[in-house]
């Protein structure tokens, strides 16, 4: 795409030099006589850059390079002056203009600093753009849910998102521990500094204490050159410590010491080196019971635990489900070009009545899916494809699981249930009537009644 490029000059041949010299370049060029009609141009057309002479008439070169940065400062500005006036152009840059020239100029001198301007212009809407894309879809509004529990961890994320202090964020895999460890970033004073992330489970211990603290040349076989570590490259950031259950014990207690003091050393090394990181970390695994189990340092268990969030199972929170739904399908339409297409009243319950044991990115992986195989404005359960959820084991299940799935996929009434129970009991205590009253916790005398009620209704 070319760049609009706005050159502003009261003297048509010297317009016409600078169209000339630029003329090898991709460019659109907008042209102006004086300041008054580059102002208006500005307002009305995308200007990618600004080439203006300090002397114009109506409105000086002076007054279009206040106006245009005081409307968009990120615009690059070139300032063209006669020999012998470099007070103006010092003076032009220090109200922001790019770079000056002075006539006569030499055509690598102007084409050198057009070029320059508009990589750097170019670099700096491209970091503004993923910077808002970011700052977007990692702001506490757009992680997806109204349930009373969810509500509660994004007022708990939102209050720490304002300190520097340490948290742990706890869940299962797929809830959204680094989703909502970002956001809590993005609304932290360390904002503008990096985030980066590491995977404790995915390197290898050896590996992890390299990639954390850095090593000096020489340090290990391969340590061809000095290589800074994450805790180095993120000062004034936050580092977030994905899976730290899975770090060893070793690097447990070199980062135990960092809490403790921000300081560390390079692998290798002997110089202390001093950082300012804010630490997130998050972990699906019980860390108490590994505390217990002398699995995971009890004293840097203390210290990763100053703000715990625990992030609730999908099945915890299924009215969010229809919710979430609407975000993906909306965000998968805008990749494939297409409408956001409904989901039928049958496939609402499918979804809703399912366990989710992968949470919130198994529900975005199976609407994908779907949506790839329906092609069409409404997605009917038969394109909603699952895990059957009978080939869980039961000891996986919990009760808010369960009890839909006997219901709605099962089946069952309430009767049915009874049944079902009372026949299991009798089963187990080889017909044993007490026995099986102990089982359902009933009586003998009310178990004997509901046998004869059952016996009653099957004949």
């Amino acid at each position: 795409m070319s760049a609009n490029v706005l050159i502003i000059e009261d003297e048509t041949r010297m317009r016409e030099v600078i169209k000339m010299q630029l003329s090898d370049l991709d460019l659109h060029i907008l042209e102006a006589v004086d300041g008054e009609q580059a102002v208006d141009i500005f307002e009305q057309e995308t200007v990618h850059l600004a080439i203006t002479d300090l002397k114009l008439p109506k409105k000086s070169g002076m007054d279009v390079l206040a106006h245009i940065k005081s409307n968009d400062p990120e615009i690059p500005v070139i300032v063209i002056t006669a020999y012998g006036s470099i007070e103006n152009a010092v003076k032009a840059i220090q109200l922001g203009a790019f770079d000056y020239v002075t006539k006569p100029f030499k055509e690598e001198k102007l084409k050198s600093s057009v070029v320059k301007a508009l990589k750097i212009s170019r670099l700096t809407s491209e970091v503004r753009y993923l910077r808002q894309e970011i700052e977007d879809r990692y702001d506490f509004n757009n992680i997806v849910g109204d349930s009373p529990i969810i509500c509660d961890v994004l007022k708990l994320a939102g209050r720490v998102s304002k300190t520097d202090t340490t948290v742990l964020i706890t869940g299962e895999s797929g809830t959204g521990k680094e989703l909502l460890s970002r956001a809590t970033h993005i609304n932290s004073q360390r904002f503008s500094s990096p985030f980066l992330t590491v995977n404790c489970a995915a390197i290898p211990s050896a590996l992890l204490e390299a990639e954390l603290f850095g090593y000096e040349k020489g340090a290990f076989t391969g340590a061809h050159k000095r290589q800074k570590g994450k805790f180095e490259i993120t000062s004034g950031g936050t580092l977030f410590l994905d899976e730290i259950g899975d770090m060893e014990l070793n690097v447990q207690a070199k980062l135990l010491r960092i809490l403790e003091t921000q300081q560390f050393e390079r692998l290798g090394g002997s110089n202390t080196i001093k950082t300012d990181v804010r630490i997130i970390a998050a972990t699906n695994k019980d860390l108490e019971k590994m505390v217990a189990a002398k699995q995971f340092r009890e004293d840097l268990y203390y210290r990763v635990n100053v703000f715990p969030i625990h992030i609730p199972p999908l099945r915890n929170r299924r009215d969010d489900i229809p919710l979430l739904c609407n975000h993906f399908l909306k965000a998968f339409s805008k990749s494939l070009g297409r409408k956001p297409p409904e989901l039928t009243e049958k496939t609402i319950d499918k979804l809703y009545n399912y366990p989710w044991k992968g949470n919130i990115r198994e529900l975005k992986n199976v609407l994908e899916r779907a949506m790839i195989l329906s092609m069409g404005d409404r997605i009917t359960s038969r394109y909603v494809i699952l895990n059957d959820p009978r080939e869980e084991p039961m000891e996986d299940m919990d009760i808010e699981q369960l009890i839909p799935n006997m219901f709605t996929r099962y089946g069952l009434t309430l009767e049915g249930l009874e049944k079902k129970c009372i026949r299991f009991a009798m089963q187990s205590s080889n017909q044993n009537v007490s026995k099986a009253a102990r089982i359902l916790g009933l009586s003998r005398a009310t178990l004997r009644y509901r046998l004869e009620k059952l016996e009653n209704n099957n004949t």
